[in-house]
């Protein structure tokens, strides 16, 4: 049976934008959550300055209470710079995640650096991390476009993910990180990269902010894609865009690949078990569709 691999980002992407401080055991009690689903990828949390991203202040204690649970599931956090691959390596992480922007305006919003010199210092950390023995995923933001400055052009896109792939990431995550994607660009440039970078395995970090995040997902398992970012509910976004809507619900992917005969390995259920309780710590509803369907018993997985 075809599958796919969903890595949940719901502790980092998910609540990083949240104003409702989530406890370290609420994190924890969450991560837990995920496993029983069946999630084998999860990334914890970012190294990031406290005073910009609150919700990341207990990451490194967050990490290393879970860090015993290498072995059963692949755990990632996401850095910025030195100083975070620093405290990732101290918290004992195996795998990490890098990421820069594609978009020059949107690099200077973000971490206050050009997106030419926030790639040459991720590559070096990328190859410091590999002498650590440690795995990166790099990601390149905005790949889809940039609110604003606009499309991004392809040479541009390549020859960054060339940097990164020369540097010695192992994974390369396209990321939608302003919603600017649409199912045409998604397959097109999926299957570009793919074409220009053969060796690599290619991922897809998608948010929803114009409803095509399903449709995006779709398109870019037909050009091959076979890892995904989610989070529960839909949580999310870029905290410095404004108007950046959630990533995929990991409810609504699963149930996306289910109907498609496509396996995940996640229990749905436990899934929207998880959704409710999300709910419940931040005093909202949420965006994801799934879990108000199985409320409705409607029938509607049949």
């Amino acid at each position: 049976m075809p599958h796919v691999i969903l890595e949940d980002e719901t502790l980092r992407d998910g609540l990083q934008p949240e104003p409702t401080i989530i406890s370290t055991t609420e994190k924890a009690e969450l991560f837990y959550g995920l496993l029983e689903a069946g999630l084998k990828r999860v990334q914890l949390g970012s190294f990031v300055h406290p005073k910009y991203v609150p919700q990341m202040a207990d990451a490194d204690q967050l990490v290393k209470m879970l860090s015993s649970e290498q072995n059963a599931v692949l755990l990632t956090g996401l850095i910025l710079n030195r100083r975070g691959l620093e405290r990732a390596q101290a918290c004992g992480l195996k795998h990490l995640s890098m990421s820069v922007s594609a978009s020059n305006e949107h690099s200077l919003r973000n971490v206050k650096k050009t997106a030419s010199d926030a790639l040459n210092e991720m590559t070096t950390l990328i190859k410091e991390a590999h002498v650590a023995q440690i795995t990166v995923r790099a990601g390149l933001q905005c790949a889809f476009g940039c609110v604003y400055q606009g499309k991004i052009e392809e040479k541009t896109i390549l020859t960054s993910l060339l940097g990164l792939a020369k540097a010695g990431a192992t994974e390369l995550n396209l990321a939608d990180t302003t919603g600017m994607a649409n199912p045409k660009a998604v397959f097109e440039l999926v299957t570009k990269v793919r074409q220009e970078l053969p060796d690599h395995r290619i991922s897809l970090h998608l948010h929803d902010t114009r409803g095509l995040g399903l449709a995006n997902m779709y398109e870019g398992y037909m050009a091959g894609v076979r890892i995904f970012d989610v989070a529960l509910g839909g949580l999310g976004g870029c905290p410095f865009v404004k108007g950046a809507a959630g990533n995929i619900p990991t409810e609504d992917a699963v149930n996306l690949f289910e109907q498609m005969g496509i396996n995940t390995g996640i229990n749905l259920d436990i899934l929207c078990n998880m959704v409710q309780r999300l709910k419940s710590l931040l005093g909202r509803d949420l965006p994801g569709r799934m879990c108000h369907v199985l409320k409705t018993l409607n029938g509607c997985r049949k």
